[in-house]
């Protein structure tokens, strides 16, 4: 009984073809943008305050963001802190403006674009965090 062999060199010339028709269409066609979605934002803006509402203290508060919005002295002394800490925690393309009882940190927020908020409670205050995409 005969059997029929495929060519090695056929088969490697097919996936050499395969995959190029596959980088050539993902360039073409793209990648599908985020999505700008106010869903996405908010679960940005929840994760990220979430992050900063348990961390442990640095100097015997309940929470490292308690003790930074505890006066306003401390808040203007932590606000540099608070801002290196959601740039690392965001997303690259997502801006924030971070609003507690004694001031704001982050950027101004722009009128008209889509945002998300995540708010968390604190000894001393409301604490809210607004995102938007850049």
């Amino acid at each position: 009984m005969a059997r029929a062999q495929a060519s090695l060199t056929a088969v490697e010339a097919a996936v050499g073809v395969l995959l190029l028709l596959g980088v050539t269409f993902t360039f073409a066609l793209g990648v599908s943008s985020p999505t700008a979605g106010e869903a996405q934002l908010d679960a940005y803006a929840d994760d990220a305050v979430t992050v900063l509402a348990t961390e442990n203290p640095a100097h015997g508060e309940t929470t490292r963001l308690s003790e930074m919005v505890s006066d306003e002295d401390t808040f203007e002394r932590e606000k540099e802190t608070l801002v290196t800490r959601l740039e690392r925690i965001l997303p690259d393309n997502v801006m924030f403006r971070l609003e507690t009882p004694y001031g704001t940190a982050g950027h101004a927020l722009p009128d008209g674009v889509p945002t998300g908020v995540g708010t968390t409670t604190t000894r001393h205050g409301t604490v809210t965090l607004r995102v938007w995409y850049a």
